[in-house]
């Protein structure tokens, strides 16, 4: 009796009920974290973030309409899981110039001082929590591609789409976007073999580390990462026959 009435009353047996509730539920969360827990904490922790944050959003939204002269906002069509397509949402790092004859400029033409602040600062993927809020998205897994690389993924590449893209991955926290397209889906497989709490808590904070670095930001001598359809051409590894017949499927996924 003397032990309940300690644990019901004072301040010491209130801290330790606490305590044990919350390694009992973080342990429940890691047993359950794949198939309950990690959406369940996707739909928080986006929630907190948006709010948090929500003054620097207005900030980059007021600048990006500013510097990009209209929409602050880029929405592009990518593959989610199971390959069902949905509308990513960034802030805007390129320009929409064209040259005299109606098509886009180059890459690095486009690519604005303040746009390459905001990738190497991660900010231009701060509205894809809004993605993550709503389920299209998770905090961890594969990096959300272009369907236009999809459309090149082997069968076994094409597994990292069993579960919800990130706004992180193993591969991020790894070296971003400065490795081969090969090493990228290695690491995608090997994370959605063995997804955890404690391996997505060790993936955000490293994937933090790397961008207060600004480490690996794109490829060397690129101003944007290489599509996968560009990467295995150049390489030899698909025929100009294959890739024009892919990058036509591509187009029709995404209605064009």
């Amino acid at each position: 009796m003397d032990f309940v009435k300690f644990m019901t009353t004072t301040v010491w047996g209130y801290l330790i009920i606490g305590l044990i509730g919350l390694v009992a539920f973080v342990l429940l969360s890691a047993l359950w974290y794949r198939h309950f827990f990690k959406r369940f904490y996707d739909i928080l922790l986006s929630f907190i973030a948006i709010s948090v944050l929500s003054p620097v959003l207005l900030i980059l939204i007021i600048l990006g309409a500013i510097k990009m002269k209209g929409n602050p906002f880029f929405t592009q069509l990518r593959p989610g899981k199971n390959g069902k397509i949905f509308k990513l949402i960034k802030f805007r790092t390129m320009t929409n110039e064209k040259d005299e004859n109606g098509n886009l400029l180059p890459d690095e033409k486009r690519l604005t001082k303040y746009g390459k602040f905001l990738r190497s600062t991660s900010l231009d993927e701060l509205p894809e929590l809004i993605n993550i809020f709503i389920g299209n998205m998770s905090i961890v897994g594969p990096r959300p591609q272009l369907v236009r690389d999809m459309v090149f993924m082997t069968d076994e590449q094409n597994e990292r789409h069993t579960v919800k893209p990130g706004l992180t991955g193993l591969a991020q926290c790894s070296g971003r976007n400065n490795m081969s397209w090969e090493k990228k889906f290695e690491y995608d497989l090997k994370y959605i073999q063995k997804i955890s709490l404690w391996r997505d808590i060790g993936i955000i904070f490293k994937t933090a580390f790397k961008v207060f670095k600004r480490d690996g930001i794109t490829e060397e001598g690129e101003a944007t990462a290489t599509d996968l359809g560009d990467y295995l051409l150049s390489n030899g590894k698909v025929t100009k026959e294959e890739y024009d017949k892919l990058q036509s499927e591509a187009l029709e996924l995404i209605g064009k």
